[in-house]
């Protein structure tokens, strides 16, 4: 079968199609440019690598006031919604539990990235789903992108490269764009540079569990959960996404993330009588990037946007709202460049940095030096149950956020001493 290609020449070519790469492809699209947006499944959403949970807008405006959300995050379909959350409860090693208000929504990432895909086809970017970036060629004003997949293999030319193409990005490995930079084009491995984190995540849907409905809730100890914390998330009435975010550097034991999680589900005092009789009705997993962003996101033509810059709260491992926010400023930026390129003013997207950083840079840095005081607690369940009981719910939800008062970090180091 031949490509289903209206053209062989794009303005723009956006590599993945989650919600930073769908996002990215609408708006440049709406900027009047040619958009081709790609990603190697072969239905869009599958499989599913994320537990789906996203604080309402007001949330997240509320905990980083400099960010502005598109539109997309603030009126999410109905359709694509499997529950709507109030609070959230963390369990400690000893079994204290701390609580706070948490308005959110646990989507079902499979429709609701296969939304914002088809939200940028009606825009007029063109799709190719089952098809994968074999190399880029660098010519004198644009880049030859090879392509091979489902439809067979083709060439198609463009003058700007956004690359949402996950942790593994291999826009970001060909163009630098990463921790340590360098040309990583020849090499299938993520650079791990020293310092340079990745957390694992792997979770069940699950059916005829007993669970809050309206609840997010999370379980520390390193009995299950060395170095990162279990949730149970809720998908509605007897359903839940019940899984594990760890990091192995973190470990003290030879155990899978699946090891860990099972045994959690079989052992823990509250969590097993949640979830006796349950039914397991899918598996999942994906790598999280928990270091951050790189020191650069962008060359004269070439950006990239969430997972694949490090657009990932490290406290907790969520991404969506800020993946949203990067693919919009992309292709926005996008579309102004080659504009500008046409109209004769050159063609430059390194506004890009700038503005996404500026309205979230901060956060997601605090996040990470977070991550790296709370990582000192959380190899011990001593420290652990003595940071529960010296933090009101109130900081714990802020910490999450990375927003760390002087007050709460004299007191968390006075605990390490």
């Amino acid at each position: 079968m031949s490509f289903p290609l209206s053209k062989k020449n794009f303005d723009v070519v956006v590599v993945g199609a989650g919600p930073a790469g769908s996002m990215a492809a609408k708006y440049a699209a709406l900027g009047g440019v040619d958009v081709l947006f790609i990603d190697r499944k072969r239905e869009i959403g599958t499989p599913v690598q994320c537990a789906g949970f996203t604080p309402e807008a007001s949330e997240i405006e509320n905990l980083i006031p400099g960010m502005t959300l598109p539109r997309e995050m603030k009126k999410i379909p109905k359709h694509c919604i499997r529950a709507k959350t109030k609070t959230q409860r963390l369990y400690s090693p000893d079994l204290k539990i701390k609580e706070f208000d948490v308005s959110g929504y646990v989507l079902d990432r499979h429709l609701f990235d296969a939304e914002l895909a088809e939200q940028a086809t009606f825009e007029g970017a063109e799709l190719l789903c089952g098809t994968s970036v074999r190399s880029v060629l660098s010519g004198s004003t644009k880049y030859t992108v090879r392509l091979s997949g489902v439809f067979g293999k083709t060439d198609v030319t463009t003058k700007v490269i956004i690359g949402a193409d996950g942790p593994s990005s291999f826009i970001g490995k060909t163009f630098g764009l990463t921790h340590g930079g360098g040309d990583e084009s020849d090499s299938d491995a993520a650079p791990n540079p020293a310092g340079y984190e990745r957390g694992i995540g792997f979770e069940y849907r699950m059916t005829d569990v007993d669970i809050d409905t309206d609840s997010l809730e999370m379980f520390f100890g390193n009995k299950y959960v060395p170095g990162g914390y279990i949730w149970i998330f809720p998908e509605g009435e007897g359903k839940a996404n019940v899984g594990i975010g760890l990091r192995h550097s973190l470990c003290t034991e030879n155990l899978s993330a699946r090891d860990f999680l099972n045994r959690f589900m079989q052992e823990h005092p509250i969590a097993a009588e949640k979830l006796k009789g349950g039914k397991i009705v899918s598996v999942h997993g994906g790598v999280i990037p928990v270091s951050g962003a790189p020191s650069r996101t962008a060359t004269n033509s070439v950006m990239v946007a969430g997972d694949a810059a490090g657009h990932v709260m490290a406290t907790n491992g969520g991404g969506i709202p800020f993946a949203a926010a990067a693919g919009k400023i992309a292709g926005d930026v996008a579309a102004e460049a080659v504009l500008d390129e046409k109209c004769g003013r050159g063609l430059s997207v390194a506004s890009y940095e700038q503005r996404w950083r500026s309205e979230f840079g901060d956060a997601l840095d605090a996040s990470v030096q977070a991550r790296k005081l709370m990582d000192k607690f959380l190899v011990s369940d001593k420290r652990i149950n003595a940071a529960f009981r010296l933090l009101p719910a109130d900081k714990l939800k802020e910490m999450q956020c990375g927003n760390i008062s002087p007050s709460v970090k004299k007191g968390l180091s006075l605990l390490l001493k």
